[in-house]
């Protein structure tokens, strides 16, 4: 603890009105028109899965906070990033994305990865990872809109246990149809076999795991159900093009995302 000053609640009060005092002085009627324009750009990028764009505004609204309020910049990030969240997680809960009580485990997530890992020298880059854990979240609400029932059954079915050990002929006994009847036309509305697709979604899931969590890399692949550790990390980085660990450090990284196409249907 040597070398940390703690705050009282008298200073934490003074340094809150100079934050007001900066606010009321610095920021022009067109600054907050100019702002609360790119919130709306940025609430609608999100809910659109449109992440490209959603981290760029949220860029920009940072650079504006910053610009405007250069004093307290991080204190300022710090605090949006969490008002944010909690925009964020009140519309998935009006729009029925996802439940009261969901919603607020969301929240509190959004909160507690704020608290553990926003840094002074990460800030710009650490809205990134906000993005990236909204869209994760959405994508994994997302319904398929494949044109074969079955296989829109079967991929929400892959989607809800992802986490179990999915074998391909459990999966068409559930359904009451083969195996083989199951493999083809999976592949035919999906453009990749079954067992990819499992692959796959488990490496997506596992990003989770790896950027928001704490547990071990052996712990998580065993939670997956992969044989052991050395074949997880081999087939993490097919997908992804770093291993488990490389992607764990690196908070900047890009995400391993398999998008089915319209144009996959039939």
């Amino acid at each position: 603890m040597s070398g940390v000053k703690l705050m009282t609640s008298k200073s934490l009060e003074i340094t809150n009105k100079e934050l007001i005092d900066t606010i009321q002085n610095k920021l022009s009627s067109q600054q907050a028109k100019d702002f609360f324009r790119l919130e709306k750009e940025l609430l609608k990028q999100i809910f659109s899965l449109d992440r490209e764009h959603a981290r760029r505004t949220l860029k920009e609204i940072q650079l504006t906070l910053a610009v405007n309020i250069s004093e307290f910049t991080f204190k300022v990030i710090r605090y949006y990033l969490v008002v944010l969240s909690s925009i964020v997680a009140r519309r998935m809960k009006e729009d029925q994305i996802l439940n009261e009580e969901n919603a607020f485990t969301f929240n509190t997530k959004c909160m507690l990865l704020i608290e553990r890992n926003l840094t002074v020298d990460n800030a710009y880059e650490f809205g990134d990872v906000l993005i990236e854990f909204y869209y994760y979240i959405l994508k994994e609400q997302e319904k398929p809109t494949l044109s074969h029932d079955t296989v829109n059954e079967v991929i929400q079915y892959i989607n809800q246990n992802v986490e179990r050990q999915l074998i391909v002929e459990e999966i068409a006994k559930r359904f009451n149809v083969s195996t083989s009847h199951l493999s083809r036309i999976f592949r035919e509305y999906t453009s990749v076999t079954l067992v990819e697709f499992i692959m796959m979604r488990k490496i997506e899931e596992v990003q989770y795991y790896l950027r928001f969590t704490d547990q071990k890399v052996a712990e998580i692949a065993k939670k997956f159900h992969f044989c052991n550790q050395s074949y997880f990390t081999r087939v993490f980085k097919k997908y992804t093009g770093v291993t488990p660990m490389r992607f764990r450090k690196d908070l900047s990284g890009n995400y391993f995302q398999f998008t089915l196409k319209q144009d996959d249907s039939l």
